[in-house]
């Protein structure tokens, strides 16, 4: 088997609009849950989100581009940017053959899919664009960024709600590990963020209406985010040979499914799918020091997978710091997974882990140290990165400090 290790990291989100920005932010505890700003708000219950603000698709992108890219894909490609430019990666010849890109994503270009639904139905119109199932299929993303850089090999879409990213980022792992390809671009994307994508989770009736408060014992639900993270994932050798930096090391995972309900998440699964990367990667629990929790903010994920954790770790779960910087940019559903690598990276390179803010009342049944409120300077030399989805489907990645 090779060592994997990310050699590039790219972003934008509600707190950043790249890594830096986003790292920042993370080490502030700063907010980007805010009122939205999305058409007919005024007949949505649920008017708040972490909306990538202040966004301008000009001088990023030009008007035949714009015509086939939903603002997921947008994402996706200035995250890809970003991340394949600190790589120093440039693909042609059989690097280009064998580079391929595997991202995340749950709703597809759901903006576009909003857009063409209210021209036929509300506004009458028997035409859309040719281009619209381009523009809203899921794959979209990850074939354009493919495009984009050359990428000849594995490229696809991984669909699995909110373990999206991180059943793509697994995949990715797994290609280059088995040298299957030398370098994989990664992550995931997602925008629905859109008057039918807020009403149908309004449906479900597990969103906030005033904030998003991880394990705190006044939560009231989640908040939706959007955004995208792309990553260079690396065969060690062939990073070392260029001279690449190395921001952290990739050393497992795993997959559950908990088999058991639709919407409701199981302690069974969630620990299996915790225990099973630390196996996969050849550690003990203890020498685990960081968990970016999934932490939406129900009442049901966050004492589920507080509980999941006292079951994968033991004794060790009470010297386990756990954070959810969901309660920073949102929820991004099949992208979320990808953001929050960021903090592992940062915590395992940086020795700082992003803190779990809004948090007010401590509660019994989320009895683990959560960061609250503030970041914290630790060494890490192990961090797992969470993400649990609707269908009952798990996936968890190990990362380590590389020294």
């Amino acid at each position: 088997m090779k060592r994997v290790v990310i050699t590039g990291a790219g972003t934008i989100n509600a707190i950043g609009h790249n890594v830096a920005e986003t790292l920042e932010s993370f080490r502030e505890g700063r907010c980007g849950i805010a009122e939205l700003d999305v058409r007919d708000s005024e007949r949505l219950s649920v008017t708040i989100g972490a909306q990538v603000k202040n966004f301008s698709s000009e001088g990023l992108f030009n008007r035949q581009q714009m015509v086939l890219y939903d603002r997921f894909t947008m994402f996706a490609l200035i995250a890809a940017r970003e991340a394949i430019g600190q790589s120093g990666l440039e693909f042609s010849g059989e690097l280009a053959a064998k580079t391929g890109a595997v991202l995340g994503n749950s709703g597809g270009g759901m903006t576009t899919l909003d857009e063409n639904y209210r021209s036929v139905y509300e506004d009458g119109k028997n035409r859309v664009h040719p281009f619209v199932v381009p523009k809203l299929m899921n794959n979209a993303a990850a074939s354009h960024v493919s495009m984009e850089f050359n990428l000849k090999g594995p490229t696809f879409t991984v669909s699995s709600a909110c373990a999206s990213s991180n059943h793509a980022m697994s995949q990715a792992f797994q290609m280059v590990r088995t040298g299957m390809s030398p370098v994989m671009i990664t992550g995931g994307s997602e925008s629905m963020l859109c008057f039918g994508g807020v009403k149908a989770w309004e449906g479900l009736r597990v969103m906030s209406k005033d904030g998003c408060r991880p394990f705190s014992a006044n939560r009231n639900g989640m908040v939706q985010g959007e955004g995208a993270g792309v990553f260079v994932f690396e065969e060690l050798e062939h990073a070392q040979k260029r001279g690449a930096e190395i921001l952290a090391e990739v050393i497992g995972f795993a997959m559950t499914s908990d088999a058991s309900d639709i919407v409701m998440p199981s302690k069974q699964g969630a620990a299996r799918a915790i225990s099973g990367a630390i196996q996969d990667a050849r550690l003990n629990p203890s020498d685990v020091g960081y968990i970016n929790a999934h932490g939406t903010g129900t009442a049901a994920n966050d004492k589920t997978e507080s509980a999941a954790v006292a079951d994968a770790f033991g004794r060790h779960a009470d010297t386990l710091m756990i954070s959810s910087t969901k309660s920073m940019h949102g929820h991004l559903i099949g992208g979320t997974g990808a953001v929050e690598l960021l903090a592992c990276i940062m915590a395992v390179r940086d020795g700082i882990i992003a803190p779990t803010i809004s948090y007010e009342e401590p509660d019994p049944e989320c009895a683990l140290d959560v960061v609250p409120n503030e970041a914290r300077e630790a060494k890490v030399e192990v961090a797992l990165s969470n993400a649990f989805a609707f269908g009952g489907l798990n996936a968890v990645l190990a990362l380590r400090r590389f020294a």
